[in-house]
């Protein structure tokens, strides 16, 4: 690959913060060219025969033929120059060549600058996951400013103002009524050469068979409309009154409530929004993992991974740019060298690796207060090279580890020790949690990677240390937090799910989840909900985060927190007294199976942490004796009691 040609003006920004001028390009990876002139990527494949033609007209060589012009045309890729960064729309049937044309564009950019469109499509999809490179696809916004940031951002033009909403994805640039309706307000030649413009490429398709321009939310005005008219032969005042003509047509196909161009207003915003991320029915950028439950959607950050090439594991190339500008900001946010140990792992797990996606969650799911310690949560897509399918794998990191004794200023040694204790602490916890009723994922697997240290520890800045994680099956399903209105309100749903929330309330309750505010933690993000049929058969507690947290104070005292996952639904379900029963008599029914089997098997509850040090002042032992004393001698008849006067009352509010 030699040095890339420009023909029209350099993408790079000439100054400013901003990286590249808006526009499009067209890339010929075969011929290291890049083609930026004014237009459409159409008229940009036209430009690079013009040039070749030109070429072959110097040298005294016959132009191009039309099979050898159509076969150029087909070795180009479509992109898209933002303000930020450069955007590859591949064609599905050409990925090659994609990636051809990226390491090309890498001579002219940092590769963390480059992304791809049309991920959302199976054969792009797949293409970059098998490379590990799930963290190129252009993600969608996030929140609301990030939308409206991205439709202000989509504004482009053809060869003059930049009147049209942008769909990277599907090329079609949509003219809105409120954009045409300003056109009157443009200099008289100005006007005609942007009219004629419209009737032109409105009647056009791009390679991917979608219009050129598009007319935004008019039902019954479209080219038809432009048809016949001679924009660059009529004068002042007929070019006015045709445009003001057009103009009155336009709005009066077009919903009141989308003539004028507004990202503050709510119904506008949402349309022009589904109208620039693509097609119906396509899948977000998150969504590439199959099966990915819908509260992940839009929150996990990809991260770079790596694939294997003849039988070699290839860790993605953006690391070795970050070792070279280790003080690049927008690098070291991406590069997280703890993937590479997870990889390490894996490869050592599985053996050989097909490829290795990571993602990392930027902020806990549960809409409860972040925790102090809050340990680092990733998502890994792993293909084993024996493997049919991909498995997706969760890990935690640990929550009270090496670095964090640290920061609270142990020297290495009491570091390590306590983090060790916390480690036994975790998966004991874990076993006692199964132990009293808690349906957990089956296996759990405990590793350790080594890192360097970058706290606050001034004295230990810099050295190695051993941070541990827990690894588990990622399962399918959906949160109990995050179930919408919409399916609270269909009776089948709504007593199932009661019976199931019950079910988990009882041994969430006796292993006493609390936070480190002293606030109960039950139905706020761990409790995943598995469905078949379309109604909730399991839940199953994804982490057991808080368990033993209380283990001193009656069950009675915290019953009213117990009551919320009713009466905070009470306005959806269609029968609210039958939800709040459901609810307790699973609850009951639960809790009294489990009060039973500690009285019948006394001994192997009370025998099984009796290994482990037995310390009042909050030992796991300690906490294990108390929480069975405390489940030993609870009433269930006065829960219920408490129970239905904390249901009376929030019946009330």
């Amino acid at each position: 690959m030699g040095t890339m040609q420009i023909i029209g003006k350099s993408p790079l920004a000439p100054s400013g913060p901003a990286l590249f001028c808006k526009g499009p390009g067209t890339v010929f990876p075969a011929r290291d060219t890049l083609v930026t002139v004014p237009g459409i990527h159409a008229t940009q494949r036209m430009a690079l025969v013009d040039h070749l033609n030109a070429l072959r007209t110097q040298a005294q060589q016959p132009h191009l033929t039309s099979a050898e012009a159509e076969a150029a045309w087909t070795e180009s890729v479509d992109l898209f120059f933002e303000e930020d960064g450069i955007l590859i729309r591949p064609d599905p049937d050409h990925m090659p060549l994609a990636f051809e044309a990226d390491e090309l564009l890498q001579t002219l950019t940092s590769k963390h600058n480059i992304k791809f469109l049309q991920a959302t499509n199976e054969r792009v999809g797949q293409a970059i996951k098998e490379r590990g490179e799930c963290w190129r696809i252009s993600p969608l916004p996030k929140s609301i400013e990030e939308i409206k940031e991205m439709i202000r951002n989509s504004r482009t033009a053809i060869g003059g103002a930049s009147l049209y909403y942008h769909n990277r994805l599907t090329g079609t640039r949509f003219l809105t009524c409120d954009s045409f309706q300003g056109m009157r307000e443009m200099p008289f030649e100005s006007m005609a050469r942007h009219l004629e413009e419209i009737r032109v490429f409105s009647l056009c398709k791009n390679r991917l068979q979608q219009p050129e321009i598009a007319f935004f939310q008019a039902a019954a005005f479209g080219p038809d409309a432009f048809a016949g008219i001679p924009f660059p032969n009529l004068n002042r005042s007929e070019l006015m009154a045709v445009h003001a003509d057009l103009a009155r047509r336009f709005a009066a196909a077009v919903p009141a409530e989308m003539r004028r161009d507004d990202v503050d207003f709510p119904a506008w915003r949402n349309a022009m929004f589904t109208a620039l991320v693509g097609q119906q029915n396509e899948r977000v950028s998150e969504e590439i993992l199959q099966g990915l439950s819908p509260e992940y959607f839009l929150q996990i950050e990809w991260l770079p991974g790596c694939r294997t090439e003849k039988g070699e594991l290839l860790f993605d190339s953006i690391f070795n740019e970050f070792e070279k500008y280790p003080n690049r900001q927008d690098l070291a946010d991406v590069c997280d060298w703890r993937v590479k140990n997870f990889i390490f792992n894996f490869t050592r797990e599985y053996g050989e690796l097909d490829y290795v996606n990571v993602a990392r969650l930027p902020r806990t799911l549960s809409r409860r207060a972040q925790l102090d310690g809050r340990r680092g949560v990733y998502l890994a897509e792993i293909k084993p090279r024996h493997f049919s399918r991909p498995i997706v794998r969760i890990i935690r990191m640990q929550k009270w580890d090496v670095g964090g004794h640290l920061d609270n200023g142990r020297d290495l040694l009491g570091a390590m020790l306590e983090a060790a204790e916390y480690s036994d602490y975790v998966l004991d916890r874990r076993l006692a949690c199964r132990q009293l009723g808690m349906n957990l994922p089956q296996n759990i697997t405990m590793l350790r990677l080594s890192e360097a240290y970058g706290g606050s520890n001034d004295r230990y800045r810099g050295q190695i240390i051993w941070s541990t994680y827990f690894e588990r099956d990622y399962f399918v399903g959906i949160a109990t937090d995050k179930v919408t209105p919409a399916k609270l309100e269909l009776e089948a749903y709504a007593v199932n799910l009661a019976h199931l929330l019950g079910k988990a309330a009882a041994s969430n309750m006796i292993v006493g989840r609390l936070d480190t505010h002293n606030r109960i933690m039950f139905d706020d993000g761990d409790e995943i909900i598995r469905e078949e049929q379309g109604l909730p058969s399991e839940i199953l507690i994804a982490d057991p985060t808080g368990a033993f947290g209380d283990y001193q104070y009656p069950l009675a005292d915290h019953i009213a927190d117990y009551a919320l996952p009713v009466t905070k639904r009470w306005r959806w379900v269609n029968n609210p007294q039958g939800f709040a029963e459901a609810y307790w008599t699973a609850l009951a029914e639960e809790f009294q199976r489990i009060q039973k089997e500690y009285r019948y098997r006394r001994r192997a509850f009370d025998s099984l942490f009796h290994h482990r040090t037995r310390n009042v002042m909050g030992s796991f032992a300690y906490r294990w004796e108390k929480v069975l004393e405390r489940l030993d001698r609870t009433d269930l008849s006065l829960l219920g009691r408490s129970y239905q006067s904390a249901i009376a009352a929030g019946a009330k509010t």
